[in-house]
This record gives C-alpha cells, structure tokens and sequence, in this order.
C-alpha cells in the first residue's frame, strides 16, 4: 500500500509510477482522516510506502498527524513490513525526512530506505523563491522520471538502508530554523484571498482542497486551523483569481498526473 499526499500533482506523478511498478494499492491520506479509516491491515508481503511533498523543509502537517494516528496491523505470521518513504521537493528536502522518521517510530515503524526526488518548484510564499522557467521544468521532469526508475527497482525488489536524499548545504537551517518559521507562520490559509471579480465560480478550488478548508462560490476560506498550505486552490484556479499574501509568482500544476490532485 501506497500512502500519499499532493498539492500540485507532482508527489502524486511519483507515487502514481511506484504504484504501476509494484502494483501496490494508492491511498489518499486527506481522504483517510475525513473517513476516519486509521486501521489497515498489513499482508505478509506487503510494503508500507509513504509519499509526501516536503513542506517548509518539513514534512506536511497533514502527514504528520495521519501517521499518529494510523495502526498498522502486521500479518500474524509477524514478519516485519518494508516500508520506505520518498519526498518530492523543489530544490532540497533538509531534513524533513529525518523529521518523518521519528514519526513512524512513533507507531513502532522503521524506514528501511527512503528518497527524495527533485520536482518543479510549487511554493510560492517566501518572495525568494520563484516557480521554474518552462525549460527548467522540463528538465526537472526528465531528470525525475529516470529517478522514479530507479526508486522503483530499489522499491520492487525490497533493498535496505538506500536512503539517497537532497538536503542542502544548511540542512539544520532550512528545517529548523527557516522551516521552522514557515511551518510556524506560514501554514495558514489567512494569507489566501480571491479576487471575486475574476472569479468564475466553478468550485474547482473547493473539491480539491484536502481539509475542507473552502466554502462558497466565490471561495470563503474557514479559518478553522486546518489549512495545510498545499496551495492546491492557488495553483489549480484556472482563471489565477486565487493569490496568496502579495506574491505574484504564477501558477504551477504536474501536467503528467491524472487522478486526483
């Protein structure tokens, strides 16, 4: 089973090729916190992935808290699960992984390997960071479809201790420090707005948001606290009548997934 979690697309297109590889099943981890289906079931020769944007340097709220409050049953023959995880990210991860560990320890798991693959840059909240030029983006994409590849065979044929990840020249400062921060402040649906004039009512930014966070036409955001800041309503607006603060940094969306974004 393939746990998984996306915003734009891009942590889905990945976990969608592991899924094709494996023939593991896709779980959609906002869909199984709304159900309150926390209990699953662990097969003999099963794998446990995870797959999850990196937040802030961080993993995402939202994964955090399904994993504290998930139970995982291994099958009575009590052979240990494999489980691994992999993070898309725009440029590094920090560690965000390290972060994500000590999660699933939590619920008596361990990492026997675990990824990070580089994506186009989605996160348009910190004014030094920018979305990638159409060729940059292309490239990005190439280079992770050989990536995925190779996560794949690592994956399929079940290797341990392959944790081949992307955590910057100041790891400690992206997540604690700038990430700290961001996770601090910048989780917030607060700085979101919509320009009702633009606007053409079409509810698309209300389906895809994974906490429910929406309502209304034009968008009403709740302010309930349970805004991830995946930015899923900002990037898939298709007339760009959703901002986020001031930035003006334009829109990004995977163009190679085709379930649920």
């Amino acid at each position: 089973m393939i746990f998984y979690f996306t915003g734009t697309g891009n942590t889905l297109w990945a976990a969608q090729m592991l899924a094709e590889a494996t023939g593991e099943r896709l779980l959609y981890i906002p869909d199984l916190l709304k159900s309150g289906q926390n209990t699953f079931e662990v097969g003999e020769h099963e794998r446990i992935g995870f797959c999850f944007p990196t937040h802030g340097w961080q993993p995402p709220a939202i994964v955090r808290r399904f994993v504290r409050t998930a139970e995982f049953r291994i099958d009575k023959t009590g052979a240990r699960p494999y489980v691994y995880a992999l993070t898309t990210c725009g440029d590094n991860m920090g560690h965000a992984m390290r972060i994500f560990a000590k999660e699933l320890a939590g619920r008596s798991l361990s990492l026997d390997s675990s990824f990070a693959v580089v994506m186009p840059e989605s996160n348009v909240c910190f004014s030094f960071l920018h979305l990638d030029s159409a060729e940059k983006a292309a490239s990005k994409m190439a280079a992770a479809k050989e990536r995925m590849a190779h996560v794949a065979d690592v994956v399929g044929r079940r290797e341990s201790g392959v944790h081949e990840l992307v955590k910057g020249a100041i790891p400690y400062t992206y997540t604690y420090i700038i990430g700290g921060y961001y996770n601090k402040h910048l989780i917030t649906d607060r700085k979101l707005w919509v320009d009702a004039g633009k606007c053409i009512r079409c509810g698309k930014c209300q389906k895809l948001c994974p906490v429910g966070d929406i309502a209304g036409e034009p968008p009403v955001w709740q302010h309930n606290g349970l805004c991830t800041n995946c930015l899923a309503c900002y990037h898939h607006c298709p007339v760009a009548a959703i901002h986020w603060g001031k930035m003006k940094h334009g829109q990004y969306v995977c163009e190679k997934h085709d379930k649920k974004a």
